[in-house]
C-alpha cells in the first residue's frame, strides 16, 4: 500500500512538472492566439509608417497573423515609445522604432520615462535609410569637394537646410563639418519638404535628407545628389559616393528601423517574432519594396540589434550634448 502511495505520488509529481514544462515553452508554441498591435510612433505616410505596415501586411500574408497597425504620433516619436514601454510583456503589443525616437530622443527630451536599454526588449531590426547631402541641379557645387573647398575659403557661407534641430539628419550634417573640419551654416525647417523646397529655389545651398524624402527630385533631375553618408552605397542610388569615399574615412551615420517589444517579454516569443520578420526580410518583393522608399533591407538577430541599440544610445549623448541642441 505504501508502494503504491509512493507510485501515485512519483506519478503526479512527473505529471505536474510535465505541466509546467508544456506551460513554459506555451507562450511561443502557440502565439499568437489573438492579434498583434504594432505601435508606430509617427503619422500615417511617412517612412517609419509604411515600413511598419509592410512588415504588418506581410506577416498577415505569410503565416496569417492578425498585425493591427496603431499610430500613436507626437513628439519626435517619443510618445509612442512611452505607451510601448508601459504596455504588458505578452508579445501583443509591439512598436515600429527608429532611430531618432530611441536613441536620440532620449539625449533631446529632458523628462521621458524609459531608456530603451532598459525598458524595451530587441526583436528586429528592419532596415536603413541613408542620409543624402544633395544641391539644385543647378548649384556651383558639383561634388563635395567643392562644399569643402568654398566651407573653409569662407567659413559659416555655405548653408545647409535640414528638416528640424536635433533630428539625426541635422546632428549627421553637424558630424560631418567635424569630419571636414568646416564651419557651414545650419537652417532648420518644420520637416522636410519646407527644406527641399528651398533647396530647390536656391535659397539654401545644400539639402541634407533622409533619401526617400529626395529621391522623386534627384530623378527628376532637379537635385544634384552630392554623397550619402552610410557607410556603403545606396542601392537606390548606386552612382552617389559615400562620404567615406570621398575621403572620410569610417564616417557612417544613417537612420535604422526595427521592431521592439516590452521588456520582459518571453525569449520564445522574441524569438519567434524575429525569425519571422527575418524571413519576411528575405523576400526578393519585400526587399524591392524597401529598397523603393530609398532604405535598405537588413536582418539582425535580437542580440545584434540589442547590441546596435546599446551602443548608439552611449554614441549619441556624446553628439547630442555637443550639438547643444535640447528640447524642453
Amino acid at each position: 500500500m505504501m508502494m503504491m502511495r509512493r507510485t501515485f505520488a512519483f506519478a503526479a509529481m512527473a505529471l505536474a512538472a510535465g505541466s509546467f514544462a508544456q506551460a513554459q515553452t506555451a507562450p511561443a508554441a502557440n502565439y499568437p492566439t489573438k492579434p498583434v498591435r504594432l505601435i508606430i510612433p509617427f503619422p500615417p505616410g511617412g517612412g517609419t509608417d509604411i515600413l511598419a505596415r509592410l512588415v504588418a501586411n506581410e506577416l498577415a500574408k505569410a503565416d496569417k497573423w492578425t498585425v493591427i497597425a496603431d499610430n500613436k504620433p507626437g513628439a519626435g516619436g517619443t510618445i509612442g515609445i512611452t505607451e510601448a514601454t508601459k504596455a504588458a510583456p505578452t508579445g501583443y503589443d509591439l512598436v515600429m522604432g527608429q532611430k531618432d525616437n530611441l536613441v536620440i530622443g532620449p539625449w533631446l527630451y529632458k523628462s521621458l520615462p524609459w531608456n530603451p536599454t532598459k525598458d524595451l526588449t530587441a526583436v528586429a531590426h528592419v532596415a536603413y535609410t541613408p542620409v543624402i547631402i544633395a544641391t539644385g541641379a543647378n548649384s556651383k557645387y558639383k561634388t563635395l569637394a567643392d562644399v569643402v573647398a568654398a566651407a573653409k575659403a569662407n567659413p559659416g557661407a555655405v548653408t545647409y537646410g535640414s528638416p528640424g534641430n536635433g533630428t539625426s539628419i541635422h546632428l549627421a550634417g553637424d558630424l560631418f563639418e567635424k569630419a571636414a573640419g568646416i564651419k557651414l551654416s545650419h537652417v532648420p525647417y518644420k520637416g522636410s519638404n519646407p527644406a527641399l523646397m528651398d533647396a530647390l529655389a536656391g535659397n539654401v545651398d545644400l539639402l541634407v535628407s533622409s533619401v526617400p524624402s529626395a529621391m522623386a527630385q534627384i530623378q527628376a533631375g532637379k537635385l544634384r545628389p552630392l554623397a550619402v553618408t552610410s557607410a556603403k552605397r545606396s542601392s537606390s542610388l548606386p552612382d552617389v559616393p559615400t562620404i567615406a569615399e570621398s575621403g572620410y574615412k569610417g564616417f557612417d551615420v544613417s537612420t535604422w528601423y526595427g521592431v521592439l517589444a516590452p521588456a520582459g517579454t518571453p525569449a520564445d516569443v522574441v524569438a519567434k517574432l524575429n525569425t519571422e520578420i527575418n524571413k519576411m526580410l528575405a523576400k526578393p518583393e519585400v526587399k524591392a519594396a524597401i529598397n523603393a522608399q530609398g532604405a535598405e533591407p537588413l536582418a539582425m538577430s535580437p542580440a545584434e540589434f540589442s547590441k546596435l541599440i546599446n551602443t548608439e544610445y552611449t554614441q549619441w549623448k556624446g553628439i547630442v550634448e555637443a550639438s547643444g541642441v535640447r528640447i524642453e
